[in-house]
């Protein structure tokens, strides 16, 4: 480590845009495989998360200003919104941001305060909720058998309205794992569903890209102090271990490690959600065992539950633990001895 060995600390403020900025390159994948339809979920979730972050520190008498500023509840809007189908309806974005914003956050205090993770909360509510919305995800721009263009993403989120003799599954498909889940009960091999179309090289087409983005975004956060390795190489190793050893015993109806990873949310929940600094444990220890539970979880929800995909779920469990973990992971206070057991002491 070099000098200066004595910094100020980084603000709530910079540490939020630099997690934003590290959410850009995803977010432009996102629009250049499935269409630009994305931009007015983020829209839409910014815009309520602002509009709730304001009303409810009205309500709780704090100065709007300078919370409104702190960028907390934009992250929480993105990941969000970045969770849910781009083509979901206007009202299941804006509902399930209030609720994030509303009852995880303030009705548990505040930032800082709340025991769950707020995205991943609002996103639980509204794939219980509304679950047939919650599936209709954008299909990859090369794959779709009709392109909307931006006008007709704004009139079916707003209007529910598709053009004449169109179809939704036109525009949509079933996601890699939801696909991989359905053809295996179907009783196909690993080997013939990984030849559909929807499969690339270690994922699904275009969503492994943006797997792949949201990698690079997490080392950029990494290289930048804003999260350390602890969460995400715990999570990305159990995950990984869990498929590896069922692929090794099965290879025709499990996974391998890599699909795993670069699928559904590994990547977004390793480097970006499973690492918020409130509802996850503090101590390394902690984080360690923290993560290698999500990872472990959500190769169980995937493989035995019943969502194709169970990062939300597993971070959440997991939050419930991050207390417990902080208090029993507490390193020793440097220069004070373990206390020894006197002699003569029965044990």
């Amino acid at each position: 480590m070099t000098s200066p060995y004595i910094t100020q600390p980084t603000s709530v403020n910079a540490l939020m845009l630099r997690v934003l900025g590290a959410l850009i390159p995803a977010i432009g994948a996102y629009v250049y495989f499935f269409g630009p339809a994305i931009l007015v979920s983020l829209l839409l979730a910014s815009v309520t998360a602002l509009l709730c972050e304001a009303a409810m520190l009205k309500i709780r008498r704090y100065a709007a200003e300078a919370f409104l500023v702190d960028g907390s509840a934009l992250v929480t809007a993105w990941l969000l919104a970045l969770s849910m189908p781009p083509l979901a309806p206007w009202w299941l974005v804006v509902v399930g941001t209030a609720f994030a914003i509303v009852v995880a956050k303030h009705l548990y205090g505040g930032l800082g305060s709340n025991l769950f993770n707020p995205a991943m909360v609002g996103y639980a509510v509204m794939i219980v909720s509304f679950p047939v919305p919650m599936t209709h995800w954008a299909a990859p721009e090369t794959l779709a058998a009709a392109h909307l263009s931006f006008a007709q993403d704004l009139r079916y989120i707003f209007a529910g309205i598709l053009p004449d003799h169109l179809k939704l599954d036109a525009v949509t498909m079933a996601t890699p794992l939801d696909t991989l889940r359905t053809q295996l009960k179907l009783a196909h091999t690993l080997s013939e569903i990984r030849r559909l179309p929807i499969f690339g090289t270690v994922g699904g087409i275009g969503s492994q890209t943006v797997a792949l983005m949201y990698l690079l975004g997490g080392l950029y956060l990494l290289s930048q102090r804003v999260i350390t390795w602890h969460i995400p190489v715990a999570m990305g190793g159990a995950l990984a271990l869990a498929s590896a050893v069922l692929h090794g015993i099965d290879a025709d109806h499990y996974a391998s490690p890599a699909f795993e990873l670069f699928t559904g949310g590994a990547m977004i929940g390793a480097f970006f959600i499973a690492t918020d600094p409130v509802t996850a444990p503090t101590t390394p220890k902690g984080k360690l065992l923290f993560g290698a539970g999500v990872g472990v979880l959500t190769y169980c929800i995937r493989t035995f539950g019943g969502y194709p995909d169970g990062v939300a779920f597993a971070v959440l469990l997991m939050n419930m633990t991050a207390p417990l973990l902080d208090a029993y992971t507490q390193p020793r206070v440097f220069g004070h001895a373990e206390k020894e057991t006197p002699r003569g002491t029965p044990q």
